[in-house]
C-alpha cells in the first residue's frame, strides 16, 4: 500500500512534468516544411539561373539555326564572355566552324566550359585533350542541311534505319532530344562506342571529299557511283589504319554503311577542306600506313586542286 508521502511525490512529479511540456514551445522545433522567407531581388536572380537550366547555341549558321529553337542563339556579333551566365547550367551547343573553337572555348566562362557540347565534324581529341575537354558532350552529325532554312537530310540509310548520328556525354540525351524535336533521329551512346564511329565518320569525309576532288567530281555520288572500287581501297585502308593506331576494333560493313549514307546526301559537294581537322589525322600517319590517300593528296597539291599547302 502507497504512503501518503509516496503518492505526494508522485503528484508533484506528474505536475512538474506538465508545467515543463507546456512551456517548451513547438515554435522552437525545426520543422520538416519548407521555410518561407523573403529573398533579395539580387539572389533570386542568381538562384534562378542556377536552378533553372537554360540551352544555349552558338553559331547561326545552317546547324545552329534548325537546333536553336526555344534556344538562346549567340551569333557571331555577340560576345560570348557576357552572354553566358557563369553561375548558369544547361548545354551550351558549338555549332561553328572548327578554326574558331579555341576562341569560343577561351572566351567561355571557366566554369560552363563543362556544358560546352562539340558538334563538328573532323578529329578533335588533341584540341580537347589541349584544353581540358576531353569528356565533354560530343555529337557525331549524319545530317545534310545544303543552305540555311533548307529542311535537313537526316542520316537514316538502307543499312542504318536507326540512323546514323549519335551523341555521347553529359549533354548527349538534351541534344538528342531536341533532333527529336525536329523529328531528326539521334542515338545516344557510351564513350567507347562513340569512339569509332568517330572514326568513320572520319574517314567517310576524307575519303569522299577527297576522291571527288582528285576526279574532278561535282558531288559525293558521283564520286562512289564512278569511282567505287578507288573508293573502297581508301576506306579499307584508313580502318586499318586507324586499327593499327588507336588499337579500335570496327564493326564489319564500315563500306557498306558508308556508301549507305552516300547514297543520302548524293548531291552534296566535293572539296578537301579543314585540312588540319579531316585528312591531316591520315597524312600523318604516314605513306606507309596511308598511301593511297597520301599518294592522292600530293597529286591534288601538284594540280592546284588544293586551297593549302601540304605540310
Amino acid at each position: 500500500m502507497i504512503s501518503a508521502a509516496a503518492l505526494a511525490t508522485a503528484i508533484l512529479a506528474i505536475t512538474n512534468l506538465y508545467t515543463s511540456a507546456e512551456a517548451f514551445s513547438p515554435s522552437l522545433i525545426p520543422s520538416t516544411k519548407a521555410a518561407s522567407c523573403t529573398i533579395h531581388p539580387s539572389m533570386q536572380t542568381k538562384l534562378s539561373a542556377t536552378t533553372t537550366p537554360e540551352t544555349i547555341v552558338i553559331g547561326g549558321g545552317r546547324i545552329g539555326s534548325l537546333i536553336s529553337n526555344d534556344a538562346k542563339l549567340l551569333g557571331r556579333n555577340d560576345p560570348i564572355p557576357t552572354s553566358i551566365d557563369p553561375n548558369g547550367q544547361g548545354p551550351i551547343f558549338i555549332a561553328t566552324r572548327n578554326d574558331v573553337l579555341e576562341s569560343i572555348v577561351d572566351d567561355c566562362p571557366e566554369s560552363r566550359r563543362g556544358d560546352l557540347v562539340f558538334l563538328q565534324n573532323g578529329y578533335l581529341d588533341n584540341f580537347l585533350e589541349q584544353k581540358g575537354l576531353l569528356s565533354n558532350t560530343q555529337v557525331l552529325l549524319y545530317l545534310a542541311v545544303t543552305a540555311k532554312g533548307v529542311e535537313p537530310l537526316d542520316g537514316i540509310t538502307s543499312v542504318n534505319p536507326e540512323g546514323l548520328t549519335a551523341a555521347t556525354g553529359i549533354h548527349a540525351r538534351a541534344f538528342a532530344d531536341r533532333l527529336g524535336g525536329l523529328g531528326l533521329k539521334c542515338n545516344v551512346v557510351s564513350a567507347e562506342e562513340y569512339r569509332p564511329a568517330m572514326f568513320e565518320k572520319l574517314i567517310w569525309i576524307a575519303t569522299y571529299m577527297l576522291v571527288g576532288t582528285a576526279k574532278d567530281c561535282n558531288s559525293v555520288g558521283q564520286a562512289g557511283s564512278e569511282h567505287t572500287q578507288l573508293v573502297q581501297d581508301i576506306i579499307s585502308e584508313l580502318v586499318a589504319a586507324v586499327s593499327a593506331k588507336e588499337g579500335i576494333a570496327f564493326s564489319s560493313g564500315t563500306v557498306e554503311r558508308l556508301a549507305a549514307y552516300t547514297d543520302v546526301v548524293t548531291n552534296f559537294p566535293c572539296g578537301v577542306k579543314e585540312f588540319e581537322w579531316r585528312n591531316k589525322y591520315f597524312y600523318d600517319l604516314g605513306d606507309d600506313a596511308c598511301p593511297i590517300h597520301n599518294g592522292l593528296l600530293r597529286e591534288c597539291a601538284e594540280k592546284g586542286k588544293l586551297g593549302f599547302e601540304l605540310p
